[in-house]
């Protein structure tokens, strides 16, 4: 699942993760409400929540908060998949729950090598192949 208020973002992200892997299935929300809606509504829990920080009403700190003080939803790994490259960000991030902390890549080269270390739980390589201000 991905969580993101830009519908380019949305896509992008989707085309790639499906280009990357016919047998993932993405589903997009464009907004925290909207994702929460769905995931309440959907048969099936996502492996992996991809998740915007900024957006409108209900922002991506907010979201990964409720994610991780639900019962239903604190195990499934969010990646926070951002614009920002702000220490502070990850930090906080980190230390709410997210698993992983992206900042969106330029290329679909990149986000392929992102999407692989994902599905295969390998944090501590992101982390290194990430650079933050």
């Amino acid at each position: 699942m991905i969580i993101d208020d830009d519908e380019d973002d949305l896509f992008l992200f989707c085309s790639a993760v499906e280009e990357f892997d016919q047998d993932i299935h993405c589903i997009r929300a464009e907004a925290v409400d909207n994702a929460l809606m769905i995931l309440r509504d959907e048969q099936v829990k996502p492996d992996f929540i991809f998740l915007d920080l900024n957006m409108p009403r209900i922002n991506g700190k907010s979201c990964l908060k409720m994610l991780k003080q639900s019962k239903e939803y604190k195990d499934i790994p969010v990646v926070i998949y951002t614009t920002s490259k702000l220490k502070e960000d990850k930090a906080e991030c980190k230390r709410i729950g997210a698993a992983a902390f992206i900042t969106k890549p330029n290329s679909q080269r990149e986000l392929n090598r992102y999407l692989k270390l994902v599905l295969n739980h390998e944090w501590e390589k992101i982390e290194q192949s990430t650079h933050y201000h």
